[in-house]
This record gives C-alpha cells, sequence and structure tokens, in this order.
C-alpha cells in the first residue's frame, strides 16, 4: 500500500490550469468584497475622529469654566485654553459657550477629506451624531 501510494504521489506533478484558475476566482471574490468593507470602516474612523476631538476640546473648556468659575454666556477659544489641553489633536478652532443648559461648541476641524465645520453643539449632540451627520460638516467637494 505504501509504495502504491509513492507511486501515485511522484505521478502528481503540479496544480492543473482549471484548480489554479479557481482559486484566483476564489481570492479575487474575497478581495472584491473586503476591500470596499476596509475603506469604509477607515473613512469613518476619520470622520468619527473629528467628533472626539471636538468632544475632547469642549471637555477641556468644562473644566476651565468650572475652575475659573465663568458666568453664563462667558466664551472661551481654543487658544485660552492652553493648561487644560496638551493637544486639541486637529481642531484648528473652537468657541465655546458656557449654557446652563449644556456648554456648546462650535469648531472646525482639519481632517483628510478637508475642514470639518461643527456649528454649536453640546456634549450630548455631539456624542449622538452619525458618520453621515459628521459627513455633512465637511464642505461639497
Amino acid at each position: 500500500m505504501k509504495k502504491f501510494l509513492q507511486k501515485k504521489l511522484k505521478d502528481q506533478k503540479g496544480m492543473t490550469l482549471i484548480e489554479l484558475l479557481a482559486v484566483i476566482v476564489i481570492i479575487a471574490i474575497i478581495a472584491a468584497i473586503a476591500i470596499p468593507a476596509i475603506g469604509n470602516l477607515i473613512e469613518n474612523s476619520r470622520h468619527n475622529a473629528a467628533r472626539a476631538d471636538v468632544q475632547m476640546v469642549l471637555s477641556a473648556a468644562n473644566l476651565y469654566f468650572t475652575e475659573t468659575g465663568a458666568a453664563e454666556n462667558d466664551t472661551v477659544t481654543l487658544a485660552n485654553l492652553g493648561e487644560y489641553i496638551d493637544d486639541p489633536g486637529d481642531v484648528d478652532s473652537a468657541t465655546i459657550t458656557k449654557l446652563s443648559s449644556g456648554n456648546t461648541i462650535s469648531a472646525s476641524v482639519i481632517g483628510d477629506e478637508g475642514t470639518y465645520t461643527f456649528p454649536a453643539l453640546t456634549n450630548a449632540a455631539l456624542s449622538e451624531l452619525t458618520t453621515e451627520q459628521i459627513k455633512g460638516y465637511l464642505p461639497a467637494q
């Protein structure tokens, strides 16, 4: 039996052309599905990074307002938050207004796709933004 198997295996020279084509087709189908999905993940992570940067600046402003005892409707800019935030990420400019209903932030974030321009939003509103809504804060291309 062992000699029979060895003889059969010796006669095998490699894969046939059909087998090779089948493998290539399977790999192509998997790539056609995976590449767009990975692209969407990367794009969505960029949008969510812009939102996270704005939320971080808003949190730093909340600390600023708490420590300075700011009155309602006081505003602070990104430049004034130096000691409250080490790195604002990609936030280019921000204006935060202290309100009793929740501090609001208007900010612009420079991203790979362009500059996001966030209107006056509270932290709760920022958290509830969908990726499609964040995309809406990019200029039309």
